[in-house]
């Protein structure tokens, strides 16, 4: 069995995954529920498989993630300004921010890396390929699995069957550049997306919901329709309670508990 299988097979060693990505500062500076990182760590529930970061913040998380069961260092790879949303960027250029080995030797154990496509500039989406399909081949070399992310340009402003159709399409090109997983967005008719995906899904938790009720009512609809798993960010961590709201949406992703059901048998009010 190679490191690859070894990793991915951790990640679901509990049954379907939820990861939790603190990475914004990456692209956002600091944030509501994200100031102190370390602090922000601290919050991070051990029954979650995986955490979302820079590798560059590893070293700001103390003794957190050498503990038994603590769990996967899952770093981003590639910088990409299709998240820079404060400053209007509409072009969507990559670049790669880490190199795989520097991110192993971080302690990175498993590699993020980001695509978009339809960008409008047709060299720009072939760059963007070559980016990705470049890490992913240097991240197999050394034994870190992939987690591929599609991402659609401009994706605030799409149609639902625009995204639908742009996810869609993402996550099966993704899969034949040699992603080992995908993050990317649910859609309206997300068990499509996965028909048409050989390896694994995860599910954005995306913009912060207004309730958290509405946060694991979302989870458990991506759940349902073929995610394998689930990523929240700022749905975790600016909540009043993160590791409480984290043990929550564990139980509805791996356990089925209903949203309603898991809000009371962790003490959690909207």
């Amino acid at each position: 069995m190679n490191s690859i299988t070894i990793k991915t097979d951790k990640l679901f060693s509990r049954g379907k995954a939820v990861i939790i990505a603190c990475d914004h500062g990456e692209f956002d500076g600091p944030i509501s529920g994200m100031v102190d990182f370390s602090e922000t760590v601290s919050k991070i529930n051990k029954e979650v498989d995986g955490v979302l970061m820079s590798p560059g913040m590893v070293r700001h998380t103390g003794n957190y993630f050498t503990a038994k069961g603590a769990p996967l260092v899952i770093g981003r790879l590639n910088w990409n300004t299709v998240y820079c949303f404060h400053w209007n960027y509409k072009e969507a250029v990559s670049v790669e921010s880490f190199s795989p080995e520097e991110a192993a030797f971080s302690g990175v154990e498993m590699a993020l890396v980001s695509l978009t496509l339809k960008t409008g500039d047709e060299k720009r989406d072939a760059q963007n390929v070559g980016i990705f399909r470049k890490a992913i081949a240097e991240c197999h070399r050394i034994g870190l699995p992939v987690i591929g992310e599609y991402f659609p340009a401009d994706s605030d402003n799409l149609s639902p069957e625009d995204m639908h159709q742009q996810v869609k399409l993402g996550c099966r090109i993704s899969a034949e550049l040699g992603a080992d997983m995908i993050k990317t967005f649910y859609t309206h008719k997300f068990s499509e997306v996965v028909a048409g995906c050989p390896v694994p899904i995860f599910a954005l938790g995306a913009a912060k919901l207004p309730t958290q009720l509405e946060a694991l009512e979302l989870a458990r609809q991506e759940i349902s329709e073929g995610a394998q798993g689930v990523v929240f960010g700022r749905n975790a961590l600016q909540v009043k309670n993160p590791s409480a709201f984290q043990s929550a949406l564990c139980a509805v992703v791996k356990n089925g508990i209903s949203p309603k059901k898991a809000l009371q048998k962790y003490g959690l009010k909207d």
